[in-house]
């Protein structure tokens, strides 16, 4: 009961801090011109969130599946290895082609490489659903970069001012989170009606309507078009050598969200201690997994929130200096506090507000720093390091299992290396440009 209690105080939070950021932005936006902006902004989420919604379809039932095919847990671990480390090594190279062949083309290749990985699980070979982690891996890089970069150009091509990009890198983010919440509630009707393939199945419909969508409604955009590919790695990887502002906006997504994913992994087995602790010889409440995962998503929307407010009063690279200390601190719960369900479930919420805080703040500080030329190559790479840690953890999980107090003081000490990293930043970002 005290989680679906905790789940509802934190709908009554966001809804009402939703509600006042909105009048505020609302009495601002009356003495402004802001249709042309509004309409720019719904053609971005639109898209997004059916990209992002087709993503999510595909989460909850990928290992249900391959077990339903009779993979043993080895196998399982195999396929799930080549998807984060397809996304390192082909979805760097693949990602980046949107500089030089149009952002644009680029979005409408995740639809068609994650339409085809739909398609292969349909399949009970494992090198037919190998063929679809490869593909699904390249996609996923192409998401977390291209659709981004496009956004960007397009906004600073059309002339807005840097609040309406905040705004709308603050609306992504709540749209991340309501799409995940609808998209697992989907994604589990359609397994309950049609069978563990069928929320693929939807995902594939999802991905078909986005690039309708974009093909109807986004025009190109380009980086350094007119470099040879070779060039734009070479301007990519100088970019990251000589400013060191680039170098650590990229050591700290990469940190920030190799703990993340380390969360992902561990937060099932943190918040199921044993039966009896030091804190109550009375047996431990089963927890209600929806519940605690809508909760998650609930708290990343009162991040979101939280990011507008502050970006009224702050840049970015002030406030995230906070943030990623709280964010630090909150994940030492399970290892203080082994065993203790309520407090572990609140620092898992801390660390989720500050995930909501931090998604936008990145985009934001992206989209002032790294430079247009050679955007989406650099988000590339800035991806290899966290799929690198991805795939490390991922081969250590069957030991992290039963031990996860371990896995937290790694994902603890990927923090403390995160935050060394930004008395450089202190140095170096937060000087004017």
């Amino acid at each position: 009961m005290f989680f679906i209690n905790v789940f509802y105080v934190l709908c009554a939070i966001c809804f009402a801090l939703y509600y006042f950021v909105r009048k505020q932005n609302g009495n601002v936006a009356s003495t402004t011109k802001d249709s042309s902006i509004s309409n720019f902004q719904k053609t971005y989420l639109v898209v997004y969130a059916l990209a992002i919604g087709a993503d999510w379809l595909q989460g909850p039932h990928v290992y249900a599946l391959y077990e339903s095919y009779g993979m043993t847990t080895h196998q399982i671990k195999i396929l799930f290895v080549a998807g984060f480390g397809s996304s390192m090594v082909f979805g760097t190279v693949v990602g980046s082609f949107a500089d030089k062949y149009g952002r644009r083309n680029n979005c409408i290749i995740y639809g068609v490489l994650y339409g085809m990985a739909c398609v292969t699980k349909h399949f009970g070979n494992f090198w037919v659903l190998m063929l679809g982690r490869l593909l699904g891996g390249v996609a996923t890089s192409i998401l977390y970069s291209a659709f981004e970069s496009w956004v960007v150009y397009e906004h600073s091509a059309r002339g807005y001012d840097s609040d309406s990009l905040n705004t709308l890198f603050s609306q992504a983010t709540l749209t991340n989170s309501l799409v995940a919440v609808g998209a697992g509630l989907a994604a589990q009707l359609a397994a309950d009606c049609f069978g563990f393939v069928a929320p693929f199945d939807t995902s594939l419909l999802v991905l078909i309507i986005m690039v309708i969508v974009i093909g109807c409604t986004w025009t190109e955009n380009h980086g350094d078009c007119s470099a040879p590919l070779t060039q734009t790695f070479t301007s990519a990887i100088n970019a990251i050598k000589t400013d060191p502002k680039i170098l650590c906006l990229g050591l700290i997504q990469s940190l920030f969200e190799g703990a993340m994913y380390t969360f992902v992994l561990e937060w099932t087995p943190a918040l199921t201690p044993p039966d009896k602790t030091e804190f109550s010889s009375e047996l431990r409440e089963a927890i209600p997994h929806g519940h605690i995962f809508a909760g998650f998503m609930v708290a990343i929307m009162i991040g979101s929130s939280l990011f507008k407010l502050l970006c009224a009063h702050k840049r970015p690279e002030w406030f995230m200096r906070i943030v990623l200390f709280v964010s630090a601190m909150a994940l030492l719960a399970p290892v203080v506090f082994h065993g203790n369900q309520q407090v572990i479930l609140s620092g898992f919420l801390v660390f989720e507000v500050c995930v909501g805080i931090f998604w936008p703040s990145l985009s934001t500080m992206r989209s002032n720093y790294v430079p247009e030329e050679a955007r989406s190559t650099i988000m590339n790479i800035f991806r290899i390091p966290l799929n690198l840690i991805v795939v490390i953890m991922l081969l250590q999980v069957r030991h992290a299992l039963l031990h996860e107090r371990s896995t937290f003081w790694k994902c603890g000490h990927n923090y403390q290396l995160k935050c060394s990293s930004l008395k450089y930043v202190y140095t170096f970002i937060l000087s004017p440009r």
